[in-house]
């Protein structure tokens, strides 16, 4: 079968794991692209501890790149976060080039003087903004992205602005711009796969349902309690931007009853401390102090698995 997504990211099967902050590193992104999809690393991938130096990061994140070409030969890539000094970009952007990093993502901001460069070295751009419009998905086109990921209401963590669920936003973006769309959010399993092709989808681009299996570094009781869920358990709340979607755990509660008692959403995120609850939620396990971040798809999972069966499963269509 003829794909688009494939032939620019040239990749087995239309499907890109989502750069999961934390919860990715090398093995991981390697067991995906070694099972036919794109993987990528996160902006913590690989690490325990933040840091907040841009060389310091830089370097962190060489040495995931060094180590994933060690276990690969298949394409697989790299966030690329678009601060507005870009100081922190640059950094990363100078060892994506360095690396000779085939694929990056880009979140939100499109910036001339980090596409210029991505460009000119024959980097495919992913570009996925937080929420999909009309006005962003016209605009990326113009600035030459290869790829837009069209994410609905469904997913986990951090959702969109805009109410709109997956299977109303796709063919929304679908019919707007001629560049390949993927679906992102709430897909568990081949029948999500499924509705986002007969929506006009080329791909999809899927997060919780990597997190239980053997080779992602989240905590076991994390992938446990992910396989034992289904949508019904989450938790949403305001936050900055807007919303977050997590399941239950101690922190996740007192988040929900400071947002009913009408606490800001300044004060709820300052109390999430960032990405760092998320690594204390999922990397560590510790489920009094962190959140766990994951999408209404989650029913589906039934056990923990190894990435190429979750792969296998996905793109049966494509096997």
């Amino acid at each position: 079968m003829n794909n688009r997504i494939c032939e620019i990211l040239n990749i087995e099967k239309p499907i890109i794991q989502a750069p999961m902050s934390w919860i990715t590193n090398a093995e991981f992104v390697a067991a995906v692209s070694n099972a036919g999809g794109l993987g990528f690393l996160g902006p913590n991938a690989g690490q325990v501890d933040i840091t907040r130096s841009p060389e310091i990061s830089a370097e962190r994140m060489r040495t995931e790149i060094q180590k994933i070409k060690s276990l690969t030969n298949k394409p697989f890539g790299i966030t690329v976060i678009v601060n507005r000094d870009l100081n922190y970009t640059w950094r990363i952007l100078e060892t994506v080039i360095d690396e000779k990093v085939p694929v990056v993502l880009v979140n939100d901001i499109l910036d001339e003087r980090i596409f210029k460069p991505l460009k000119e070295n024959n980097i495919k751009i992913v570009y996925r903004p937080l929420t999909p419009t009309i006005e962003n998905a016209k605009a990326a086109e113009e600035f030459g992205i290869d790829v837009y990921v069209a994410t609905g209401f469904d997913e986990g963590g951090t959702v969109p602005e805009r109410v709109i669920g997956t299977f109303s936003i796709v063919p929304m973006i679908v019919d707007t711009i001629n560049t390949p769309v993927m679906a992102a959010g709430g897909i568990g399993d081949v029948r999500g796969v499924r509705a986002a092709f007969a929506l006009g989808a080329e791909g999809v681009f899927a997060g919780s349902v990597f997190i239980p299996t053997k080779e992602n570094p989240a905590a076991e009781n994390v992938k446990q309690m992910i396989v034992d869920a289904t949508a019904e358990d989450l938790l949403m709340f305001r936050t900055l931007p807007a919303y977050y979607r997590s399941l239950p755990t101690k922190l996740a509660n007192k988040l929900v009853e400071m947002d009913k008692q009408g606490v800001s959403r300044e004060e709820i995120a300052k109390m999430m401390v960032g990405s760092i609850g998320m690594r204390i939620g999922m990397l560590e396990g510790n489920t009094d102090d962190g959140y766990i971040s994951v999408g209404t798809g989650i029913a589906p999972i039934k056990e923990i698995r190894t990435v190429k069966e979750v792969i296998d499963a996905l793109m049966q269509d494509f096997n």
